[in-house]
């Protein structure tokens, strides 16, 4: 294997997670920390995207969440402004998912790991869903690579809840860096 590459993961920093239909405070919040943190990052960049389309309502996720987000090509599914500005400025690929955990994120990570030794940190939003989702897939699946994610760099549904998934996740040996 060759040298270690630094993968971030900006996951679901989309409208409707920001100040859209399932938007918070603490969402809005973490934008300024999540641009700053793609601005100095140095390292191949992977950003999800939360996908539903116009029969959202009808599908497991919508009956026990009955909110319409993210739905394919509306601006609530597109990526916040100052995120995406960001983003632009770096090399990076978009994934979209369906659910709150990216298998196709796993195949990326795990293509590119048949090249290199890898670091990931994610980022983003929801730290109690997706984000804490997504890391324990990479974990389960990659045990031997470091993952981490920045607590300042995200946010949960509540206060709560954002630290209770930071909590599991680093029970599951995810390591937990800033505030």
């Amino acid at each position: 294997m060759s040298d270690l590459e630094k993968i971030l993961i900006v996951v679901d920093m989309q409208n409707d997670f920001v100040d859209g239909a399932l938007g918070t405070k603490e969402a809005e919040a973490a934008v300024a920390h999540v641009v700053s943190k793609i601005e100095h990052f140095d390292g191949r960049i992977l950003a999800t995207m939360d996908t539903h389309y116009e029969d959202y309502l009808d599908t497991p996720e919508g009956r026990k969440l009955p909110v319409p987000h993210c739905i394919r090509m509306t601006k609530g599914w597109q990526l916040n402004d100052r995120v995406l500005s960001a983003l632009s400025k770096k090399e990076y690929k978009t994934i979209e998912k369906n659910t709150f955990g990216s298998t196709s994120l796993v195949e990326e990570i795990g293509s590119i790991l048949k090249q290199k030794e890898l670091e990931v940190e994610l980022i983003g939003l929801c730290t109690d869903i997706c984000v804490v989702s997504n890391a324990l897939l990479l974990k389960a699946h990659f045990p031997h690579i470091n993952i981490s994610v920045d607590a300042g760099c995200c946010a949960g549904v509540t206060p709560k809840t954002h630290q209770a998934a930071l909590d599991t996740m680093k029970m599951c040996q995810i390591d937990i860096i800033g505030d």
